[in-house]
This record gives structure tokens, C-alpha cells and sequence, in this order.
């Protein structure tokens, strides 16, 4: 039986946040079990790709991970809005998938932020509603 795809959506700002990398370093993790794994950075998110990792929370380790997805040809989907016009964004050149959007999503995936579509008590509960949670 194949796994299913993973989509991870990442948009915490990995100069103020440590989840950014958290979501790469997860979803690295399902990379290297062979399943088939796309990355989409939306917002601040797109700054994993900035090319001095010293201003980003836990910059050492983003180069590492980054690294080891570009050595496997994993590229990154970036939202149209986001990319920023700075010359060292991307300066190594991963590979990017330029405009990419929510609506790339498959059928039946719902995103919500919180706190702006969803509240927290509002989040609980549909976490102990659902079937199967990700988060990032």
C-alpha cells in the first residue's frame, strides 16, 4: 500500500518564530520515508529561504534542513504574494515553484488561522472532533 501524499503549509515567520522550522524539520522527517511531500510557504514563511540564516530563530539548523532538500530535489511552493523583492532571498538557489496558492490544495482540506478565522476554544474543539490533525 503507497502512503498518501503530505502537504506541509508553513507560515510562521522564521525571524520571530521557532515553528517555521519545525514544520520543515517534520516534514523532512516524511521525506525521508520515501513519501511524497510538498512544501508550500506562505506569509513570513518564505523567509526560510533568506540566504543570511542569522537573523532567522534556529538559523543553523534551517540551513542544514534546507540543504538536505535541495540535495533531494525537493522543491519549495511559494505563494505569489509572498516572495520578497530582496537579492539574497533564495541566493542558493533552491528549486521553487514560483505562485503557488491555497487553491493548489486537494478537495476536502480546510485551513483555518487562528486567531483570525477561528478561535482557540473553537480550535479544541474540532481537534478532539476530527479524525487526523497536523499541525505545525
Amino acid at each position: 500500500m503507497s502512503a498518501s501524499p503530505v502537504l506541509v503549509l508553513i507560515a510562521s515567520d522564521p525571524r520571530t518564530s521557532h515553528r517555521a522550522f519545525e514544520a520543515m524539520r517534520i516534514g523532512v522527517g516524511v521525506v525521508a520515508g520515501e513519501n511524497q511531500v510538498t512544501f508550500v510557504l506562505t506569509d513570513g514563511a518564505v523567509h526560510l529561504l533568506d540566504d543570511d540564516t542569522d537573523e532567522l530563530v534556529d538559523g543553523d539548523d534551517i540551513a542544514k534542513f534546507r540543504a538536505s532538500l535541495r540535495q533531494l530535489g525537493v522543491p519549495f511552493h511559494i505563494e505569489a504574494s509572498a516572495i520578497p523583492h530582496a537579492s539574497d532571498w533564495n541566493a542558493d538557489k533552491h528549486p521553487v515553484v514560483h505562485g503557488a496558492a491555497l487553491s493548489m490544495l486537494p478537495a476536502g482540506v480546510r485551513v483555518q488561522r487562528v486567531p483570525d478565522e477561528l478561535s482557540w476554544d473553537t480550535l479544541l474543539e474540532q481537534i478532539f472532533a476530527a479524525d487526523q490533525v497536523v499541525t505545525w
